[in-house]
């Protein structure tokens, strides 16, 4: 019997995984540095929102350093994903609502792509963590087997 083993990490999901541990690395950074453009998309049912913003900068940089962790890669992906699903409200905010009068508006051009990749970003993030693979790929088990997507 084989003992069990951890599909080998591609030099593609390597590149994926530093890409996006850089990308919100550097937001982490935007975020605890210069917090008030985040205030004006932050929906008002958030309480503490500088806090929040704040707290969700450290959760960007941690996620970022997690995922180059071997050992907490996963939970990292994971948390990840989590933060791109639990910011789309201000994303949604931001879209409808625009920004005050005085501050530099962006068009749709901008906000609906931005709004449809989001369910990629959060793709990325568990493909970057070994958590799932490309679609409609066999995908290796826990103790090594090859399982079928449904």
């Amino acid at each position: 019997m084989r003992p069990a083993t951890r599909p080998r990490p591609t030099r593609g999901r390597d590149i994926f995984r530093l890409l996006l541990a850089a990308l919100y690395f550097a937001a982490g950074i935007f975020h605890l540095a210069t917090p008030d453009p985040f205030l004006l998309i932050t929906p008002e049912w958030v309480p503490f929102p500088r806090q929040v913003i704040l707290l969700t900068g450290l959760c960007e940089i941690a996620g970022a350093v997690g995922l180059m962790s071997g050992r907490l890669r996963r939970a990292a992906a994971i948390g990840l994903a989590l933060y791109a699903v639990l910011v789309f409200p201000a994303n949604v905010k931001h879209a409808i609502a625009g920004l005050p009068s005085g501050e530099v508006q962006l068009g749709w051009w901008y906000h609906v792509p931005r709004l449809a990749l989001q369910p990629v970003i959060v793709w990325w993030a568990l493909f970057a963590g070994g958590i799932v693979d490309w679609p409609f790929r066999p995908r290796r088990g826990w103790a090594g087997e090859i399982t079928k997507h449904p």
